[in-house]
């Protein structure tokens, strides 16, 4: 299979990469596409070599896939072109999550609406994805009724610059900033950009994107994300309330039986999930289950994820592998 990425230069589309080496997907010819600055480098990719070509370019050699992860502006412009050439596109931006005639999806968790009419498929934000796999089979056994969420996400969602800024800081070197305030030894409660009802982008993505993954626009959502100075996993602390009571017992293994769940969950032998655990895994850690004791029908949860891989690249990939088990690419 001809596979495109597109950004391939990049932290996600790097990370795209290592994942479809590790998980051998079928990748018979890999054409790596990055802006024009960055037309005739070389990407090694499973101990060959290949030039990075241009959007265009790639176009003209028909890929029959292209991960996109290359920012909202070239997924805006150039996807659908794409998408007009018969490539199936699995764009990482957030350019396409809210239109309402592409899907939005996490394979474990969705995955069933996919057709071969779906030329542009969009990839949730990264701390949307490790939720909503922990919340369906939860939604599925107890019917969730309200979720609030605090995440606690890693500089390498905002990119090298955010990595480069904390690892200076760090150091105690000047740098260039990709933050408005120090990151290193400090917690910077924005990230994205503020709306008009006081949220920023990011929360109000994780509010819209859960409705339209879950299918069900009665689920309500309020989050509060927060960038910490961790490198390689965001973590939430998620309180869910259900319209039906649980036994906790029960919950924690419908949690253990869902594809893509790791619990790590033992407080006795302090066992929890940390972003340091979860650095280069494809599973979503859950810990911290504890009942709400001060309201009914709600439990506590601390949920876990590499933010490049599950958030980002693994997921793209994951849709590709549906797709190709499908027969739609």
């Amino acid at each position: 299979m001809k596979v495109a990425v597109v950004g391939a230069t990049g932290l996600v589309g790097s990370e795209m990469l290592t994942v479809l080496a590790e998980r051998n997907f079928p990748v018979t010819e890999l054409i790596p596409v990055a802006s024009e600055r960055s037309k005739g480098k070389e990407i090694d990719f499973k101990g060959k070599k290949y030039k990075v070509v241009t959007p265009t370019e790639a176009i003209a050699l028909k890929p029959d896939v292209a991960l996109f992860s290359a920012g909202g502006g070239t997924s805006t412009e150039f996807a659908p072109l794409f998408a007009e050439a018969g490539i199936t596109v699995i764009d990482n931006s957030s350019a396409w999550r809210m239109d309402p005639s592409k899907k939005l999806i996490v394979p474990e968790v969705n995955g069933d609406v996919l057709e071969a009419s779906d030329k542009i498929i969009a990839n949730p934000n990264c701390s949307t994805i490790q939720m909503v796999v922990v919340m369906k089979p939860l939604h599925e056994k107890y019917n969730i009724k309200r979720v609030v969420v605090s995440t606690y996400q890693s500089v390498t969602g905002t990119g090298v610059k955010a990595v480069d800024q904390l690892m200076n800081e760090r150091a105690g070197k000047d740098g260039e900033k990709a933050y408005p305030y120090q990151i290193d030894l400090n917690v910077i409660p924005h990230i994205d950009v503020f709306q008009d009802n006081g949220y920023t982008k990011e929360e109000m993505k994780m509010i819209k994107e859960t409705n339209k993954i879950m299918g069900d626009d009665s689920i309500k959502v309020t989050a509060t994300t927060v960038r910490i100075p961790v490198v390689g996993g965001h973590s939430e602390s998620v309180n869910i309330e259900f319209e039906n009571d649980f036994d906790l017992a029960e919950l924690r293994a419908a949690l253990e039986a869902q594809e893509g769940i790791i619990v790590v969950d033992n407080p006795a032998n302090l066992e929890y999930p940390m972003p340091k655990d979860a650095h280069g895994k494809d599973e979503v850690f859950v810990g911290r289950i504890r009942r709400d004791e001060s309201q009914a029908n709600t439990v506590n949860l601390w949920i876990v994820a590499d933010n490049l891989r599950k958030g980002a690249a693994t997921n793209a990939v994951q849709v590709a592998e549906l797709l190709q088990k499908k027969g739609l690419i």
